[in-house]
């Protein structure tokens, strides 16, 4: 199968989120089953088009994508243009959701099958935060798709809410094989990595209640990644009087991240908003517990006896939480239980699924509007 994936993040540019590892972890799979893969991606820095692991990445847009704004005007531009001179070489077409508004509504102008894959669901959010009808874009997009895939039932939920005649896969986010390399043990320091989104990923929140506990507790707070916010995240920092007790790491990946996962005591996971958590599964995986909000998606991926979920946004809940687990004997156990949780999301499973979702869009049935009537049509590869 030719397969033209739009996939808006390029996995080597720094700040990449999830959704582009997933893209990957999946693509090279298939593209070593025979699938022939080109991912459109935006520019950045850097950028290159490449075969990598036989995926073909081809970044598109305008400029060198220096800025964050630029990378998404120039993708949004250009990507209609690069699907029309690509489509006929392909038999499906793969749409990312993306940020801000998720979806571009691409079986309108793809002509060809299309299916969605859904990380990302925060349009409402990002229409408060640019005071912007952001959520309307994504709910009109939303309503043309036909075929989705989620990566958790949440968000599953949330996409027939919005389009009760979508079908929908349920198919997670898998885990790196090197999250089993380093040697589980229990470590000094209490470790947040991810985006650096000081409201979306919750590290307002963190630094409260790192605020309220730190001085009963041994360790420091460590916080990994790049993002948008670190400039305000370090000034916060700052303010609050904590420059002694947190440390910010930088971006880490590959072997590097694993054994900072590993390496520490816990992890938190404070977002305000998910739609998977694969910093909890890969913290699962490396032996360490797992401390999150209770909210959608994460409490899917955070079981009983591996980690533990405190009331949405409950700052106090919050410190308390990391005091009492930080001091807890018995976190060894904890551990094991966690890796044995986190085996189940192996991405070589995860991508066959994937790849019959994908052979479905194809060869089933799809009903088409046109003139007034729905017709039913039929393609096989």
């Amino acid at each position: 199968m030719r397969i033209l994936h739009l996939g808006f993040e390029d996995p080597r540019m720094p700040g990449a989120g999830g959704g582009s590892v997933r893209t990957h972890q999946t693509d090279r799979r298939l593209a070593a089953n025979g699938f022939r893969i080109t991912v459109l991606t935006t520019r950045y820095p850097g950028w290159q088009e490449r075969l990598q692991d036989g995926v073909h990445y081809v970044p598109i847009g305008v400029g060198q994508g220096n800025t964050r704004l630029g990378r998404l005007l120039g993708y949004v531009f250009r990507l209609p243009f690069e699907v029309r001179k690509r489509r006929e070489a392909a038999d499906l077409v793969v749409e990312d959701f993306f940020a801000p508004f998720s979806t571009m509504a691409a079986p309108l102008w793809t002509k060809k099958p299309t299916v969605g894959v859904v990380q990302w669901l925060h349009a409402r959010d990002k229409a408060r935060q640019y005071k912007l009808p952001l959520h309307w874009v994504e709910r009109f997009g939303v309503r043309h798709h036909q075929r989705a895939i989620a990566v958790s039932q949440g968000i599953s939920d949330r996409l027939t809410a919005m389009n009760p005649d979508m079908h929908v896969d349920v198919i997670g986010n898998g885990v790196d094989p090197a999250a089993w390399k380093p040697a589980p043990k229990v470590g000094q320091d209490i470790l947040c990595l991810g985006r650096l989104e000081f409201t979306g990923k919750g590290l307002d929140l963190l630094l409260a209640a790192w605020a309220q506990c730190c001085q009963r507790i041994d360790g420091n707070l460590l916080i990994a990644g790049t993002g948008p916010d670190e400039a305000i995240l370090r000034a916060a920092i700052e303010d609050a009087g904590l420059s002694d007790r947190v440390s910010l790491l930088g971006w880490l990946s590959g072997d590097a991240k694993f054994q900072a996962l590993s390496d520490a005591r816990l992890v938190v996971v404070p977002s305000r908003q998910e739609t998977f958590g694969l910093v909890a599964i890969e913290a699962l995986a490396t032996g360490t517990p797992v401390i999150a909000f209770n909210i959608p998606c994460l409490g899917e991926i955070v079981p009983d006896g591996a980690g533990w979920l405190v009331d949405a946004f409950d700052v106090g809940a919050l410190a308390n939480e990391m005091e009492v687990r930080y001091a807890q004997p018995g976190l060894e156990s904890v551990g094991a239980e966690g890796r044995a949780f986190a085996a189940g999301y192996n991405w070589d499973r995860l991508a066959a699924l994937q790849a019959e979702a994908y052979r479905a869009a194809v060869s089933g049935p799809t009903s088409v509007v046109t003139g007034g009537e729905t017709l039913t049509q039929r393609s096989v590869v």
